[in-house]
C-alpha cells in the first residue's frame, strides 16, 4: 500500500515554493537573499549550501568517491557519475530531428542542434564574440584574463586549454613515431615532420607582406613580422628588457643566473647556454659546419661566416660620418673613429 504524500507546511514568502522541512526552506531562502555563508579556506570561494562547499573541496583534495562499476573511472560528484553511465548504455534516447543523430543526454542534443540553427547564446563581455557552448566561452575568456590553469608536471609550462597540455605532454615522451625519410631525424608530431621536410625541399610558402622574404613555417613569419611592427611582447622580469620572441627571452634569462650548467667533457669549461657549449665543442672536434657559398671556405660559427660574406659584397657596409670613408666591418669603423676623436682633442689643445 502506497504511503500518503507528506505535507509541505513550510512555504517561501518570496516565490511560494513549499518544503517538507524547515531546514530546506532556510537553505532555499538564500537563493533570494544571495547569502553565501560557507567559505572555502583554500581559495576563499563562497557557497550558499554546505553540500556545495563539500563538493567544491574535492577540487583541492583530489578526492573522487564515486566510481563507475563498468570501467572503474572515478568522479568527484554523484551527478557526474550518473551522466557518465550513459556512455555504457547502448540506448541513446535523444534524436536530432534534422540529421537523425542520437545522443545519450538531452543537453548534448541541445548543443548539437546549434549546428543546424547557428545559435551562439554565449557572448564574451570583453570582445562581444559569440560561442555555441559555455565551455568554449570559458576557454576563450582566458585570452583576456591570461589564466593558464593547466600545468605540465615535467617542465611546469602552463596552458590555457587542457587539449594544449595533452599535446605538449607528448614532447616528454621518448617515443618519436614520425621519421624523416631523407635524414632519418625523428619527431613526436607529424606536423613537426612536415615542417622539417621543407628544409629538404626548400619550400617556403609563407611570405612577409612588408618585404619579399619567405619562410618555411608560419610561426617564423609571425616572429619576423615583429621586425616591421616593432612589437616586443616578451619582457624580462629581472631587468624589464623586451624581446620579439620567447626564445630570445629564454636565452637572455641565463645572464641573470650565476650557475653554468653546461660543462665541456674535454676541457671542463662551463657555459650558461647550451648553444655556447655546442659552439665551443667545435674547437675540440674541428667541425666547421658553416660554408661560404662563394669561395667554399668553412667556419665554426655562423657569425664568422656572416662577417666573411661581407668580403664578397659589392659595397662596404659601414661609413664614417665625418670623412665618409667606407669599411667592411663595424669594428674597423670603431677603431677609425678614434682618429677623429684625437684630431678633435689636438684642435682643442692648440686653442
Amino acid at each position: 500500500m502506497r504511503e500518503p504524500e507528506r505535507e509541505k507546511p513550510h512555504q517561501c514568502s518570496e516565490c511560494q515554493k513549499q518544503f517538507k522541512y524547515k531546514s530546506h526552506l532556510l537553505e532555499h531562502i538564500k537563493v533570494h537573499t544571495g547569502e553565501k555563508p560557507y567559505q572555502c579556506l583554500e581559495c576563499m570561494k563562497s557557497f550558499k549550501q554546505k553540500t556545495y562547499l563539500l563538493q567544491h573541496m574535492r577540487v583541492h583534495t583530489g578526492e573522487k568517491p564515486y566510481r563507475c562499476s563498468k570501467c572503474l573511472k572515478k568522479f568527484a560528484r554523484r551527478s557526474s557519475l550518473t551522466n557518465h553511465k550513459h556512455v555504457h548504455a547502448e540506448k541513446k534516447p535523444h534524436q536530432c530531428l534534422e540529421c537523425d543523430k542520437d545522443f545519450s543526454y538531452k543537453s548534448l542534443l541541445l548543443e548539437h542542434m546549434r549546428i543546424h540553427t547557428g545559435e551562439k547564446p554565449y557572448q564574451c563581455l570583453e570582445c562581444q564574440k559569440d560561442f555555441k557552448q559555455k565551455i568554449y566561452l570559458i576557454e576563450h575568456m582566458r585570452i583576456h584574463t591570461g589564466e593558464k590553469p593547466h600545468q605540465c608536471s615535467h617542465c611546469l609550462k602552463a596552458f590555457s586549454h587542457r587539449a594544449a597540455l595533452k599535446h605538449h605532454m607528448r614532447m616528454h615522451e621518448e617515443k618519436k613515431p614520425h621519421k624523416c625519410s631523407k635524414c632519418l631525424k625523428e619527431f613526436v608530431f607529424k606536423s613537426h615532420l612536415k615542417d622539417h621536410q621543407k628544409t629538404h625541399t626548400g619550400e617556403r610558402p609563407y611570405q612577409c607582406s612588408e618585404c619579399p622574404k619567405h619562410f618555411a613555417q608560419k610561426p617564423t613569419l609571425i616572429n619576423h613580422m615583429r621586425i616591421h611592427t616593432g612589437e616586443k611582447p616578451y619582457q624580462c622580469s629581472e631587468c624589464l628588457k623586451e624581446f620579439t620572441t620567447k626564445t630570445y627571452l629564454m636565452g637572455h634569462m641565463v645572464i641573470h643566473r650565476e650557475e653554468k650548467p653546461f660543462k665541456c667533457s674535454v676541457c671542463l669549461k662551463s657555459f650558461k647556454r647550451k648553444s655556447q657549449i655546442i659552439n665551443h665543442m667545435r674547437v675540440h672536434t674541428g667541425e666547421k659546419k658553416y660554408n661560404c657559398s662563394e669561395c667554399l671556405k668553412n667556419f665554426t660559427k655562423r657569425s664568422y661566416l656572416m662577417t666573411h660574406m661581407k668580403r664578397h659584397a659589392e659595397g662596404k657596409s659601414y661609413q664614417c660620418s665625418v670623412c665618409l670613408k667606407d669599411f667592411l666591418y663595424k669594428s674597423c669603423l670603431s677603431r677609425h673613429m678614434t682618429v677623429h676623436k684625437e684630431e678633435k682633442n689636438i684642435v682643442v689643445w692648440s686653442m
